[in-house]
């Protein structure tokens, strides 16, 4: 299995459950995993009954289990930041005022909030050298997949924009000293080098998703939720990233051939209901079903956590670096 595992899904199918599953599964195997989650509402201090920040900490209880919660607004907010202290060191104090109100108005927008986690998935991705695996609870959306494309765009813009950026600064330098060698160079220039490192992060991030990560999908045995999981395999797929199978979560226990009162039939009934569209999914995706999981009645944390483990058909062995 690669280094790398991403399990998405539209919200409220069991994405932080199955990911904390599977993570328990890797550390009890003797590979130090770090669990990484985007989820505002903090289900994985829920899950762990621990509380988890921005930083890995140890999860009680586990060998070799680290955990982490990115904050989306906190990481809005520094990713907004980060921006307006870049570009008020490249112009001129009487614009600084502008540029501030364009950047908040652009973090505004949709699409900056996945921006900001894409930023720090790669961050996390980067600085992973200690850990054997490293899972995480939600997938890059279609929009932030978009930024794999980059790379190739930048790299044209940016070779137009150094031999432009370089005549400039050739000619601003000539105009102030006379026929002297320019004191300044085009890789020297702040805005060029700024460019430059974005676009190797996004080419980084693409070799890692293409070579070193696994997607896997969880769906609800409904409509709304297999619609979804289609549209995130195209997504995926567009950008060369396959998804390696689909675990179907929140599954209706049948009911005991002997209940025949209004709550048996219900739940027979939807039982059906569920077999039918599972049938659905196994023949009309091409990727397989790894795991089929029972919806339990309390929340899923300590032995029912590792009981969801016992379900999941998900390698678990490292791959050779």
């Amino acid at each position: 299995m690669e280094k790398f595992v991403f399990f998405g899904g539209k919200g409220g199918v069991g994405k932080t459950t199955v990911s904390s599953a599977y993570a328990t599964q890797c550390a009890d195997a003797g590979l130090r995993t770090l669990i990484v989650s985007t989820d505002p509402a903090h289900s994985t201090s829920d899950v762990f009954d621990q509380a988890f920040d921005d930083d890995p900490q140890r999860v009680d209880g586990y060998d070799g289990l680290w955990a982490m919660e990115l904050d989306p607004e906190e990481e809005v907010e520094a990713h907004m930041q980060e921006i307006k202290r870049t570009m008020s060191d490249q112009v001129s104090p009487s614009i600084v005022n502008e540029i501030d109100r364009q950047i908040e108005l652009a973090h505004r927008t949709p699409g900056a909030y996945e921006a900001a986690l894409f930023d720090r998935f790669i961050d996390v991705m980067r600085d992973s050298e200690s850990y054997d695996r490293v899972v995480f609870d939600t997938s890059p959306t279609g929009g932030t997949l978009r930024l794999l494309a980059l790379p190739e765009f930048l790299e044209s813009w940016i070779d137009r924009l150094v031999d432009k950026r370089a005549k400039s600064i050739d000619l601003y330098e000539k105009a102030a000293i006379g026929d002297r060698n320019a004191r300044r160079k085009a890789e020297d220039d702040p805005i060029i080098k700024r460019l430059s490192e974005r676009k190797e992060m996004f080419e980084f991030a693409g070799n890692v998703l293409r070579n070193q990560a696994a997607f896997f999908l969880i769906l609800n045995p409904d409509e709304l939720s297999i619609r979804e999981t289609d549209r995130a395999i195209d997504d995926l797929t567009e950008y060369g990233l396959s998804v390696r199978g689909l675990v179907i979560n929140k599954v209706t226990p049948p009911p005991d051939d002997d209940e025949s009162g209004r709550g048996a039939r219900y739940l027979r009934r939807r039982y059906e209901t569920d077999r039918e569209r599972i049938a659905t999914v196994r023949e009309t995706f091409t990727e397989p079903v790894v795991a089929e999981i029972e919806t339990r009645i309390e929340e899923v944390k300590g032995d029912l956590l590792a009981d969801v483990a016992d379900e999941l058909e998900i390698e678990i062995a490292a791959s050779p670096s």
